[in-house]
């Protein structure tokens, strides 16, 4: 691998997107696009990180597409990892994890998630 094979783009979301090996430009632009989508939504607190991707170069290899992603959502921080066969899998599962991920962050002290009262069972009113 050599200089020319490592290369870096911002998103609308300052999250780098960094394709090492033999990335197309294509394969390139649909996961960014897919990262992008991901974590450029309403109710996510500042999104920043990095997401690297990397095409294995021997052709044996079962599953020669791999991402992993650090991002930042507002304090927490979200890891992703993900193998896939084809460049468009991976940044589909790509897509889905993230999305996972920066849900349980941003929701993770959501009141509106928790009943009321508790069961009563556990002391909450008796009917």
């Amino acid at each position: 691998m050599t200089a020319k094979d490592i290369r870096t783009r911002e998103t609308t979301v300052t999250v780098r997107v960094r394709a090492d090996g033999e990335v197309d430009e294509e394969s390139l632009a649909y996961l960014r696009e897919k990262v992008g989508t991901a974590l450029d939504r309403p109710g996510l607190p500042s999104v920043s990180g990095e997401v690297r991707v990397l095409r294995a170069s021997a052709h044996h290899v079962a599953l020669p597409w791999s991402a992993g992603a650090e991002i930042r959502v507002g304090g927490d921080l979200v890891v992703v990892h993900a193998r896939e066969a084809t460049a468009r899998e991976l940044a589909d599962r790509l897509h889905d994890r993230l999305c996972a991920g920066t849900e349980r962050v941003a929701h993770r002290d959501a009141t509106t998630r928790r009943t009321a009262a508790p069961p009563p069972w556990r002391g909450g009113p008796q009917k």
